[in-house]
């Protein structure tokens, strides 16, 4: 009898909990700090997360403009996945109870090799546009590299911080307005200049075809060319970048660019040994391994996949760094293993930006920050230049004898 009286109380209770406790009623109350199923899961908990967060909060045009790549799409999903395909050799039983992820990119003290790629048209994703992002950018304590293309100016964006920033060039057909892009960065305290040299004609990006984008309004250009263009079919981008970019540059222009500035010059779009050794032989400052976002050729390998051919071919001459494809601080960790220097992030930035502004730019930093930390520890590696190439197998390298 007792045995069931209590067992009954227990049943009564246990509905009266069910339907008058306080975290039945938690939406007034605990459930505005510990509601799972809103507000937590909505918040990012990687950089991946950001990208449908900006999905939700632009313009399909402009989402479209930062997510897209060239035709297939293929080198933009191979971005990605060719980083998949390489595994890490943790050591274990080291000393990782100090952890040190600094480095240096051309004497310039970085917090992490994770920098800034340049990328057009912030104010797209956010009315601060780059002032934002170098704020962010300067709180991380490590570089971000202009765009030519930016939506605020060359000199606005060196009054917003103090920072080491460097300013990246595209070669137009009137090269008096390179050059003087080229002197307006120098006098205002940019440390080098980042040629991009992929892009003799702009990538075919069919969502920006389907879409009829328009050229994003470019500061830096305001009173030296107008960026109007008359087309009626297809992406005015790309009329505009057909009409205005100098097919014809070539490795002998590297000399009228040296003879324009006296800062460090790196070139970014290298994908092959013939062309890293070009550079070297050209006397440029460094290499930035890059296939431009997969906006340019499609079928371009995966940058992660040639940074080694580049790495070999330089012979620690020059730094190299690598952009396209970096999500993850595994990824980060990869590509030092193989060689690079530093990486470069681009779409994350912008996405995070998109998302939640400044703070978004700073969080997708600062993830990544974090996520290289955890990796360095776990693979027994308490500082940058203990990670080596021993620490990474690819599809490259033989297995280990199983005998």
């Amino acid at each position: 009898m007792l045995h069931a009286f209590i067992s009954k109380i227990s049943v009564v209770n246990y509905l009266n909990f069910s339907t008058h406790s306080p975290l039945k009623a938690a939406p007034s109350s605990l459930g505005q700090n510990y509601n799972i199923k809103g507000k937590m899961s909505s918040e990012p908990v990687n950089v991946n997360d950001f990208k449908e967060l900006a999905r939700l909060k632009l313009p399909k045009m402009y989402y479209d403009f930062y997510a897209g790549g060239a035709e297939d799409e293929h080198t933009l999903r191979e971005n990605i996945q060719a980083f998949c395909r390489i595994m890490i050799r943790p050591r274990v039983l080291v000393d990782v109870s100090q952890i040190d992820m600094s480095t240096t990119i051309l004497g310039h003290r970085i917090s992490a090799p994770i920098l800034v790629a340049p990328t057009a048209g912030h104010k797209l994703a956010f009315h601060e546009g780059e002032l934002a992002t170098a704020r962010a950018a300067a709180a991380a304590k490590t570089i971000m590299i202009l765009s030519y293309s930016s939506t605020c100016s060359i000199e606005e964006v060196a009054s917003s911080c103090n920072a080491v920033r460097f300013f990246q060039l595209y070669i137009f057909k009137r090269r008096d307005i390179s050059a003087l892009l080229v002197q307006r960065a120098e006098r205002f305290g940019y440390k080098a200049i980042v040629l991009t040299a992929d892009t003799p004609r702009l990538g075919r990006r069919e969502a920006d075809i389907k879409n009829k984008m328009i050229a994003p309004p470019m500061k830096n250009l305001e009173g030296l060319m107008s960026i109007d263009v008359n087309s009626d079919q297809g992406s005015k981008l790309e009329t505009y970048a057909n009409e205005t970019l100098d097919a014809s540059l070539s490795w002998e222009d590297i000399m009228w660019l040296r003879s324009t500035t006296s800062l460090p010059i790196l070139i970014k779009g290298i994908l092959t040994h013939e062309d890293a050794t070009k550079a070297v032989e050209g006397g440029v400052d460094g290499i930035i391994v890059s296939n431009h976002g997969a906006r340019q050729l499609d079928f371009a390998p995966a940058t992660i996949s040639v940074l080694e051919e580049v790495v070999h071919a330089v012979k620690g001459k020059i730094p190299v760094l690598l952009d396209g494809g970096v999500r993850r601080g595994t990824d980060v960790f990869k590509a030092l293993a193989l060689g690079a220097q530093a990486v470069l992030i681009g779409r994350p930035v912008l996405f995070g930006l998109a998302a939640k502004g400044e703070g978004g730019v700073r969080t997708v930093l600062e993830m990544l920050k974090n996520e290289l930390e955890i990796s360095m520890a776990l693979s027994g590696c308490p500082c940058i230049k203990d990670i080596t190439r021993s620490h990474v197998r690819t599809q490259h390298d033989k297995l280990p004898s199983m005998l």
